[in-house]
């Protein structure tokens, strides 16, 4: 910083200091607000806010605001996105532990691994008949399961909650629609597609 800077800036905070004297002896307990523009150009100046002057510090700001809702919005879309391939499957021919979609709140994560455990009897069958949609049936399982391993971990467990066998057992596109409904519930931020109990 140069002389010239700090002999300015020196007059600058003695002028405020005696325009902020001046007032509180005439019973004012507030400084000018000339006095707080110094401080305030100095901040603003500052290269916290250096990004924000131009338009790409503005795109990156907004970018970063925006994506943790963009991953909570979509934890569950790939799943929703293969269950709709899979619900028309005609080589699909199970009766499948199928949970309810109303299940107490905490028991839901509990709900969600019985479904995803259902779903490995569905791959199995579709190895044996060697279905179509076979890999969309591995897609759920793979994306399922890494959800599922995320969300478990703040989780908690009730003893009142049923285990998968306690079910009672369902045709696969009964399975399909409650496993939709159980997911809809757990990510939130998803609307719900009403249209599923009219396509079935």
């Amino acid at each position: 910083m140069d002389s010239g800077t700090m002999i300015e800036q020196k007059q600058l905070f003695n002028s405020c200091s005696i325009k902020w004297y001046s007032e509180v002896t005439r019973e004012k307990t507030y400084p000018d607000s000339v006095c707080l523009q110094y401080p305030l150009h100095r901040l603003l100046n500052s290269h916290c806010f250096c990004l924000l002057k131009n338009g790409m510090g503005l795109i990156i700001f907004f970018l970063c605001a925006y994506v943790p809702k963009t991953e909570a919005h979509c934890k569950w879309a790939e799943v929703l996105k293969d269950l709709e391939r899979i619900k028309t499957s005609k080589d699909i021919d199970v009766s499948l532990y199928t949970a309810n979609a109303d299940e107490d709140e905490e028991c839901q994560q509990l709900v969600i691994g019985c479904f995803l455990l259902e779903t490995e009897v569905i791959n199995q069958e579709c190895r044996i008949k060697n279905c179509s949609k076979k890999q969309d049936v591995l897609n759920i399982l793979k994306n399922g399961n890494e959800t599922y391993e995320q969300s478990k971990l703040t989780s908690t467990k009730s003893k009142k909650c049923k285990q998968c066998e306690e079910y009672e057992e369902k045709n696969f596109t009964e399975f399909v629609q409650n496993f939709v409904k159980v997911i809809q519930r757990d990510c939130k931020h998803l609307p719900k597609d009403t249209s599923w109990e009219t396509r079935f």
